[in-house]
Formats: structure tokens, sequence, C-alpha cells
């Protein structure tokens, strides 16, 4: 499956999405809205991005082609970082991107590294995403001025709203998108 990319110095391109059924792309009327939102609240320029659980990278490189000045992906399935090192040399940004094959939860306990913009798109019915926003949260991976979205759906509105203490601020069909800043 090919996915567009909507705007910017990519604006256009195409990248693919993995041959992986643990993978759900992020269509593209929510990452239009996603996206419009953050062009109101958030400067993408010269920002620093962490695309957790990664898949296409659709998120990440959308950000990348608005201005972002590095984008971090992290991604537990080999099949799916594969896909991602081609999407790479597809757009030709080896120097603008890292990935790094991990688990969000292990990878965010042991970092020292500080993001602009953290975007998570976990499958559906991962519930890991509640540890990695107490991490985020805890050792401060976030910037004074960043902001973190979370893509989830409304299957798992109820769990998310005990788990993370605050509403999602947007729904589109079985999409919620949450964020959180340390504003």
């Amino acid at each position: 499956m090919r996915l567009r990319i909507i705007s910017g110095k990519f604006k256009g391109r195409f990248i693919f999405a993995p041959d992986f059924k643990g993978t759900r792309p992020t269509t593209d009327r929510v990452k239009e809205t996603l996206f419009n939102i953050l062009n109101n609240e958030f400067i993408m320029e010269d920002s620093k991005v962490l695309d957790i659980y990664a898949g296409s990278g659709s998120l990440g490189f959308e950000a990348l082609s608005r201005g972002a000045s590095h984008l971090t992906f992290i991604e537990k399935s080999g099949i799916v970082v594969k896909n991602l090192m081609r999407n790479i040399e597809l757009l030709n940004v080896q120097n603008e991107v890292t990935i790094i094959k991990n688990d969000a939860t292990k990878y965010l306990l042991n970092t020292s590294q500080k993001f602009d913009l953290i975007i998570a798109d976990p499958p559906f019915f991962e519930y890991d995403i509640y540890d990695v926003v107490s991490i985020i949260k805890e050792n401060e991976i976030l910037n004074e001025s960043g902001m973190m979205i979370i893509e989830r759906s409304t299957q798992t509105a109820e769990r998310d709203l005990q788990n993370f203490a605050f509403e999602p601020f947007k729904k589109m069909g079985d999409t919620l998108l949450y964020k959180f800043s340390n504003e």
C-alpha cells in the first residue's frame, strides 16, 4: 500500500506501508486534521520529532516534510524497520532520520534525549501506551514548549480516559486524538 505525503517539501510523494498485519496506517483525513491543528499550535520548523510505534513512518515523514530538522523512529518489528529504511531511501533523508529498533518503554527509560514533538500511534489495542506517557512525563522527555499527540480508537476511550486522565481533543470516525504539552 502506498501512502501520500500531504504537504511540505515532499508533498505528493509516496511512501510504502509495511506488509504487516500489526500496522494500521493513519488515514489521509486524520493526518491532514492532525497537522492542521499542529500548524496552529506548534512550530514545526527546526523541531526534533519522535515517532513512537512508527509503522510506515507516515506521521513522522509528514512532520519532516513540513520543516522538522530531525526525526527519530521507535519501532520494534524487524519487518517494519526494513520498510522504514526503504522509505528513508525513497525520500533521501538518511541524514535527517534515526531508526531505533526497540520497544518504546525500554527506549524511553534509557534515553537522555528530549523532543519538541512526540507522535504516538500504537496499535489500537496496545496498552503499553499508558506506560509510555508516564515515562515521557516523569523523565521530562518532552521539551518545555513541546507537544505530544496520541492516536487511539473510540473502542479504547474509557480505558484511555482512566489512564491518561485527559479527554481526547478530536474524534473522527473510530479515531480519537489526544494531546498534552508541558505548558
